[in-house]
C-alpha cells in the first residue's frame, strides 16, 4: 500500500472509531467535506498542515495518519447514515 492510501486507511479508520462524518471532520478542520473523501480514497497529495488539521480535530499525532496497515484487515466500515437518534428522556 503506497503513502497516500495508507494515509486515507488510518484517516477513515480515525474518523470512524470516533463516530465523525466526513462532513463534520471536513467542518472541524477547515476542509472541503469532498476533499476529505478524496484524501480517504488516496487520491490526494496531503499538506502537512491538513494532516495537522485531521490528527488535530481526531486527538491524535500526526504519525497515526502514518501506521502500518495489516494487510489482511479489512476496509473500514463507514459510519451509518443518517441523523443519530435523539436520547430519550
Amino acid at each position: 500500500m503506497d503513502t497516500k492510501h495508507t494515509i486515507g486507511w488510518n484517516l477513515r479508520s480515525l474518523r470512524v472509531e470516533r463516530g465523525l462524518s466526513q462532513e463534520r471532520l471536513a467542518l472541524e478542520a477547515g476542509i472541503d467535506r469532498s476533499y476529505v473523501g478524496r484524501v480517504e480514497r488516496g487520491e490526494e497529495n496531503v499538506t502537512v498542515a491538513t494532516l495537522e488539521a485531521f490528527a488535530n480535530v481526531l486527538s491524535v499525532r500526526v504519525v497515526a495518519l502514518f501506521a502500518e496497515v495489516d494487510p489482511k484487515s479489512g476496509r473500514p466500515e463507514p459510519l451509518r447514515s443518517g441523523r443519530k437518534p435523539k436520547n430519550a428522556k
